[in-house]
């Protein structure tokens, strides 16, 4: 008798369950996979780096005498009416399509209270969204969903979507059981049917053919509104240069961590690259063309924690802009829930569900019953108190690294962890003052 110890089995690294588990559903539907949310795969993070607190070669400021300013304007370069914000935070651009009308108000809500602007999104403005935000920024799309003249004139900056961090190259999808009446005349569809988003711009086929678009747009908003360009975090350097040269006001850079309605998940998970990778980049592009600070960068793509915020900022970001983590502070994947979110075959924490119009908080849904229990007040003061903390945490990272702006944060107030986050990053890895592709070594 062979009486040879027998090893446990061990799972295939590269046929892992979850693996064999997608190709079974694959060859049975026939069909690829479409979810909401970002990205899942660990990849280098803000988390990867640290700050260098004051001590000796530097002083920190005491937080009961010494001020920490946060406000930020966007728009300086060419918009008459450039935008005013109290807090270096912004909401980013989610649909009324993908988001309740509910949930659409919570944001205007929670944004004003805080000081900050909120974006509309795909499919156009609503009246929840506009009339309780102080400051609006329109989001002018490929599909033009909603667009129109007036909305334009109506915001208070608007922002040409070229890329999204999610699906780089991709449009976006709205599956038909959200595409109700109200999103269907908004978007002029047809009720019930799947909408797939355009992946690129009708009228133009290059950066020559954006600048003449951006000319229309401050003609048609009298020069006041500044006008933003958004672009996914793939070709950074010469995207953001191309952007500049087109005469953009503000540069929004979204990484591959931000999230989406609906797309692909092998968009999701294969395209594009992390927000980290993105940052050194697109400052280098500004800092190459004279127009670090004077155009603005405002990044978005994974932004959870104040000290998120303030490494962004450290790395030469003007701003940041939050859409998972925003959606999360009004109440959604809330593990309240937990029952409902299994009986859809989710749990609370996976947000694949966005995107089916049946979320129990209300939030990302067109139900009107499940749309009635996010009780859009209560929700916006919780926006109001996550922003917040996020601007209070932010300046205690700032008066730590002894400055009194938030923008004064600098990339020799960091190092990392990880060879990977010193790379992308560009800052030391910790303890050494070597990072990889450092010139000169």
């Amino acid at each position: 008798m062979d009486k040879t110890p027998r090893t446990e089995p061990r799972q295939s690294w590269t046929f892992s369950n979850s693996i064999n588990s997608e190709i079974r559903r694959a060859a049975e539907t026939g069909i690829y996979d479409i979810r909401g949310g970002g990205a899942k795969r660990r990849m280098p993070h803000f988390d990867d780096l640290l700050f260098l607190g004051a001590s000796m070669s530097r002083y920190p400021l005491e937080g009961y005498r010494e001020r920490c300013e946060t406000a930020v304007t966007l728009g300086t370069r060419f918009a008459k009416k450039p935008i005013e914000l109290r807090i270096p935070i912004t909401i980013a651009g989610m649909s009324f399509g993908s988001l309740s009308a509910n949930a659409k108000e919570a944001l205007g809500r929670g944004a004003t209270m805080a000081g900050t602007s909120t974006t509309t999104g795909d499919g156009g403005m609503t009246e929840e969204e506009r009339g309780h935000s102080e400051k609006l920024v329109y989001q002018y799309l490929p599909s033009r969903y909603g667009m129109n003249p007036d909305d334009l004139r109506r915001a208070d900056a608007i922002e040409v979507v070229v890329g999204q961090g999610a699906k780089p190259g991709g449009g976006g999808m709205l599956l038909g059981q959200k595409i109700t009446e109200r999103v269907a005349s908004m978007r002029d569809l047809p009720m019930g049917i799947d909408q797939r988003s355009a992946c690129r711009h009708p009228d133009w086929t290059g950066p020559d053919d954006l600048e003449i678009k951006i000319l229309e747009l401050r003609e048609i908003t009298n020069w006041e509104k500044p006008i933003y360009i958004k672009i996914g975090g793939a070709r950074p350097y010469y995207d953001t240069a191309l952007a500049v040269k087109a005469g953009a006001d503000v540069v929004v850079l979204d990484g591959m961590q931000g999230g989406t309605a609906a797309t692909q998940d092998v968009f999701i998970e294969h395209v594009g690259q992390p927000t980290l990778a993105c940052i050194r980049p697109a400052v280098k592009a500004l800092q190459d063309l004279g127009m670090h600070r004077e155009v603005q960068l405002v990044v978005s793509g994974g932004i959870r924690t104040g000290a998120d915020v303030a490494k962004a900022l450290a790395l030469g970001a003007d701003a940041v802009s939050i859409g998972s983590a925003a959606l999360i502070a009004l109440g959604d994947n809330d593990p309240k829930y937990e029952a409902e979110y299994q009986a859809l075959g989710s749990t609370a924490g996976a947000y694949d569900d966005w995107h089916e119009g049946r979320d129990p908080a209300g939030i990302t849904t067109q139900d009107p019953a499940l749309m009635a229990r996010l009780d859009p007040i209560a929700a916006g003061r919780r926006l109001r108190n996550y922003l917040n903390v996020l601007t209070l945490e932010c300046q205690t990272i700032a008066r730590a690294c002894g400055h009194n702006h938030v923008h004064n944060l600098e990339p020799e107030d960091l190092c990392a962890l990880t060879m990977e986050a010193a790379a992308m990053a560009q800052v030391p890895l910790a303890g050494t003052d070597w990072y990889p592709g450092k010139p000169g070594f």
